[in-house]
Order: C-alpha cells, then structure tokens, then sequence
C-alpha cells in the first residue's frame, strides 16, 4: 500500500502532489493549537500534542526538490488527512524563507515561525482544529491515513 519516497505526481491542472502515509497511536492528541506534524518516528509520548500520525513513509527530505521548490515559491498548499471515508483540508502557504530540511517530520504552522521542520505556514487549522472523529480514529494505532499534499 506505501509508495516510496519522492513519488511526485502533477495534477491535469499542474498541481504537484505528495502522497505520505502514516497511521495512528494511542497517545495521539491532537490538541495543539498553533501546529499539526506528521512524523516518520514510530513512538509518541503524551507530550506530542502537535503530532496527528507517526511511521509515515516520507519526511521533508523525501519531498521532490520541484515541490519543495514550489512552497519556497510561496505557492498554496492543501492538505488534506484522509482517514477511511473521513477528509479535513488545511490550506497553508509556503515561503522564501522554507528550509526543508528535516529527515523526520513535517509541521504545518499557522504562525510564521519557520525551521528546518517546517513544511507551510500560516496555515488555516492547528492540531486542534482537526475533525474530532479522524482524531478518535488516530488514537488507533491500526489505522492508516493518508496525507495528501497539493501546492497549487
């Protein structure tokens, strides 16, 4: 089911698209307010309250250099978590300023706070912002997401 790492795909209508798969964990939270993050470690501790999915197969530096040269275009980024039938879209932005150089994880910011883990900014939804019942579904750690990034 996984696709490996730089797996880029354009859209009919040019979008550049970044599958990530991840699944859940029991001590997923979700419960940040300011930031959401996929990450490809495995564990989450209780302090984790950004992180809404671990074991994804792609960290930022499995980005295509073409999508990470979009965001630092300052391009639109949709994301959407998609869990069974279950879809929440954040939209972010990305920036000059994007490093995009982080082996591990991607977070998503509704600040401007930008470093090598950030992936967008001034996004339109944190960590606690996200559907309640793909969060319940996340606490489970037999379920399978898949994120779906489009800069547009």
């Amino acid at each position: 089911m996984r696709r490996g790492a730089g797996s880029t795909t354009s859209s009919p209508r040019g979008e550049l698209v970044e599958i990530i798969h991840c699944r859940g964990h029991e001590n997923v939270k979700a419960t940040h307010r300011s930031t959401l993050e996929f990450t490809k470690e495995d564990y989450l501790t209780p302090r984790g309250d950004c992180i809404i999915c671990v074991s994804a197969d792609k960290g930022i530096t499995d980005l295509s250099e073409e999508f990470k040269e979009a965001l630092r275009e300052g391009k639109k980024l949709l994301i959407q978590i998609r869990v069974g039938d279950l879809v929440d879209e954040i939209t972010a932005e990305g920036s000059p300023d994007l490093i995009l150089d982080h082996p591990h994880s991607m977070v998503v910011r509704k600040s401007t706070y930008i470093d090598a883990r950030t992936l967008a900014i001034r996004a339109s939804k944190a960590a606690k912002d996200i559907d309640r019942r793909i969060v319940k579904l996340l606490k489970d750690p037999g379920t399978e997401a898949e994120i779906v990034l489009t800069v547009e």
